[in-house]
């Protein structure tokens, strides 16, 4: 999935170029293809799809050179990840009946790349078994606020437990209980599960959607795909998987899994994971000088330089149109900054 536009990364993630086309952390790939060359480790080049905005395809191409005009499946609007998910899940049953499919976010973070790789290998095995929906949960290391949890059954030593009930983003006193729990999971929007179980759990808990998308079975893979899709995506509801399916669902199972996850959700996360200098800043230019500066990152245009002085805890980014110097406390208010900046001078700033 590439058709977010990562709005608490902004001013560098923007409408027209956003977070998971960007080398973010400085690896020289963009999120997007370090995603991709991860799964291409357990998956055929040809079985791999791209789902963006009609925006980004270009971008795409550019980007992930080998896919086919197949490959990358383009929606009309954004309707959240409840119908981007039945698009590209009853496309593949048109083709693959026995498909088994993986839906990924291209825009996250994974350092322990073996052990999630094993992790996928375990899901696709319980999935071609079994009728389930599965999701990778992420074991948590601290009492965080900015994620949803998995609460689990964990009956034995098998490696996959029962999900009891998804929870949305808690306030902190519940997520230490959470924590201290030992029985909750971090939700990574990272799923697993057969094309016909899916294609069931859409029939039963979202028929709406099943409705919509199983009228194009005559169309995908052929040359009426598109018109298809272009005439009928934008009527389909705007829902996430989430709650569409999965907290209605009574055959989800999930697997503990310890990754290196980030959803590299805002600057802070970026801070977390990144390599850091002596002061625990994250710098991505060369030419810096700091002085009594700790605890910020600073992300600025190629070949820019920098001149900084006591700044403790600040974001500090330059993408060559807009500056943004914002406490790094504070950063869960960048998204409305953003939108008061669209709103006050105009689209440019979006």
């Amino acid at each position: 999935m590439a058709g977010g536009v990562g709005s608490r990364f902004w001013p560098k993630s923007r409408n027209h170029f956003p977070k998971q086309f960007i080398d973010i952390l400085g690896v020289g790939k963009s999120l997007l293809q370090l995603t991709y060359d991860r799964f291409l480790k357990i998956c055929p080049a040809e079985n791999i799809y791209i789902l963006t905005n009609e925006l980004y395809r270009d971008i795409v191409k550019d980007q992930i050179v080998n896919l086919s005009g197949n490959q990358i499946l383009l929606e009309p609007s954004r309707n959240n990840t409840a119908p981007c998910i039945a698009y590209a899940s009853y496309k593949i049953l048109q083709s693959n009946p026995d498909a088994n499919i993986v839906v990924a976010p291209s825009d996250h973070l994974i350092l322990k790349e073996q052990e999630f790789l094993n992790n996928i290998e375990k899901a696709l095995d319980f999935t071609a078994a079994n009728n389930a929906l599965l999701t990778l949960g992420i074991n948590p290391t601290r009492p965080d606020t900015g994620y949803g949890y998995i609460n689990f059954r964990k009956e034995d030593e098998s490696g996959v437990y029962p999900v009891l009930r998804f929870m949305e983003k808690p306030a902190l006193e519940k997520a230490e209980e959470f924590l201290k729990s030992g029985g909750y999971l971090w939700n990574a929007g990272i799923f697993i599960w057969s094309a016909k179980s899916i294609s069931k759990a859409f029939q039963k808990h979202s028929p709406e959607i099943h409705e919509l998308f199983t009228r194009g079975n005559s169309a995908y893979n052929t040359e009426m795909e598109i018109p298809f899709i272009t005439e009928n995506y934008s009527s389909s509801p705007n829902i996430s998987i989430d709650y569409a399916i999965l907290e209605k669902a009574d055959n989800v199972f999930t697997i503990p899994a310890d990754i290196g996850w980030s959803d590299l959700g805002t600057w802070a996360s970026l801070h977390a994971v990144a390599e850091k200098d002596s002061n625990q800043n994250v710098v991505n230019c060369k030419v810096v000088s700091l002085e009594a500066t700790e605890n910020c990152i600073i992300h600025l245009p190629e070949g820019k330089a920098a001149v900084i002085k006591g700044l403790n805890n600040f974001i500090v980014v330059d993408d060559g149109e807009v500056l943004l110097i914002y406490p790094k406390s504070d950063e869960q208010e960048i998204k409305q900054v953003a939108g008061r900046m669209v709103e006050n001078f105009g689209p440019i700033y979006s």
